[in-house]
């Protein structure tokens, strides 16, 4: 295989999928999240407003947050590190009132990029990846089809049937038995 690539146009995962015959998995999954409280689990923001994480303080910064994101009226100082003295609001639940992150009103220049976005604590929130759902009803089987009426009456004339089968096969049964016991008591 005699493969030419131009550098300067062609990606390294093409590249390399080209060589191995494989597909490179990408290593984020790119579909949205919806985060919830971790509480009460209302919906409080979605990666559409997505602005950034701070690994550091286990925090993510969104653009926007739900309804059910309510911001405090309390300014208070807070101390994100050495000489870095910050005014925020609280951001609380509106269904259990619990603390979910801050908002920066005032920062240091250092700090600016997150002044006026909404900073929610990892530990009070959970996400949930859409199309990460992996159950499915038995009925949704290839193989399977749903309990319709005309179904079930299928099935109940089936068991009739059946039920039928065995009782005649338990009287046929009774008629050998009786004979075999007749010829015993002739002999």
């Amino acid at each position: 295989m005699n493969l030419t690539y131009d550098a300067s146009s062609v990606d390294s995962s093409v590249v390399e999928e080209e060589l191995s015959g494989q597909a490179v998995e990408d290593e984020e999954d790119d579909r949205p999240a919806v985060f919830i409280c971790g509480k009460c689990k209302l919906p409080v923001g979605d990666t559409m407003s997505w602005d950034g994480s701070e690994d550091g303080q286990n925090q993510i910064r969104l653009k926007q947050v739900t309804d059910n994101v309510v911001i405090g009226k309390e300014n208070r100082m807070h101390e994100v590190g050495k000489r870095s003295l910050c005014l925020i609001l609280d951001l609380f639940c509106r269904g259990c009132h619990s603390v979910l992150g801050m908002v920066y009103a005032s920062t240091p220049k250092s700090l600016d990029h997150k002044r006026f976005t909404f900073c929610l604590n990892v530990a009070d929130i959970e996400s949930y990846v859409l199309g990460s759902a992996t159950q499915k009803l038995a009925a949704e089987g290839p193989k399977e089809q749903p309990i319709t009426l005309e179904y079930r009456g299928i099935v109940e004339q089936q068991l009739m049937e059946v039920k039928m089968l065995a009782m005649s096969m338990g009287l046929r049964m009774e008629e050998i038995e009786t004979g075999l016991q007749e010829g015993r008591d002739d002999a």
